[in-house]
């Protein structure tokens, strides 16, 4: 999906946009204000992104500490044997898939750059850092756009399951739009300077309070300025 088929028939960008202010601010009185600071190297973002994938923090955490400490060297990651590498990353599961995920993406490194570096993505578009990383199997526009986002403090707003859950609930979005869509049409309502605290903010309110069972309505910073909380939000039952 592009953002023209994102933002198609969407007619009413303007009143989802006038949420966004209230909503921003009710926010940081609750979360704090999240200032981006650079945490290690794009290509720790990625690979580190890329462990992320269907799992906990903590998990992908201890799985990306994990292949460190047995790899010296990103070349060495990508010489390792296969069977070796999956065990390596079990505990951030889906092992199978993202082994060669990683190996596939520092061979395409290596290959168009002649070294494990991808600082020179900050330089980019986000378009074409988007394209880019994309193009690598199994790499999709979350995992792009948390590089873009985490690496550089670029124009890019990361999409995941609390996001796209949170955005619809609100009326950010239209209800059970994909994450794809949710993040075009995020970037259309969020100013860019505030797209990585805004991100953090609604993880957070994601995880404690907008869960995805049981959401906790009546101690809701933002119930007032919420479609769901006013029963106008209806989601599917297999909606998690």
């Amino acid at each position: 999906m592009d953002r023209q088929l994102a933002l198609r028939n969407l007619t009413d960008l303007d009143a989802r946009r006038d949420k966004y202010p209230p909503v921003a601010v009710a926010f940081e009185q609750n979360y704090g204000r999240y200032t981006w600071r650079k945490r290690g190297t794009a290509l720790d973002t990625f690979i580190g992104t890329i462990l992320s994938q269907n799992t906990t923090d903590k998990n992908s955490g201890r799985a990306y500490e994990q292949l460190r400490e047995r790899y010296e060297t990103w070349q060495d990651v990508l010489d390792a044997p296969m069977p070796e590498l999956i065990d390596t990353i079990r505990i951030a599961g889906l092992g199978n898939q993202k082994g060669p995920r990683i190996k596939a993406a520092l061979q395409k490194i290596k290959e168009e750059r002649g070294e494990f570096d991808l600082e020179w993505i900050g330089q980019l578009s986000v378009d074409d850092a988007r394209t880019w990383m994309t193009a690598i199997d199994g790499i999709g526009l979350k995992t792009a756009s948390i590089v873009v986002s985490f690496g550089f403090n670029g124009a890019a707003f990361a999409v995941d399951t609390h996001v796209t859950r949170v955005s619809a609930r609100i009326g950010f979005t239209p209800p059970n739009s994909t994450p794809d869509k949710t993040m075009f049409i995020m970037e259309e309502i969020v100013p860019p300077q505030d797209y990585y605290a805004f991100h953090i903010q609604v993880i957070q309110h994601g995880r404690t309070l907008c869960r995805a069972r049981n959401p906790l309505c009546d101690k809701c910073p933002i119930r007032t300025h919420c479609d769901y909380a006013h029963g106008l939000v209806k989601e599917k039952e297999s909606a998690s």
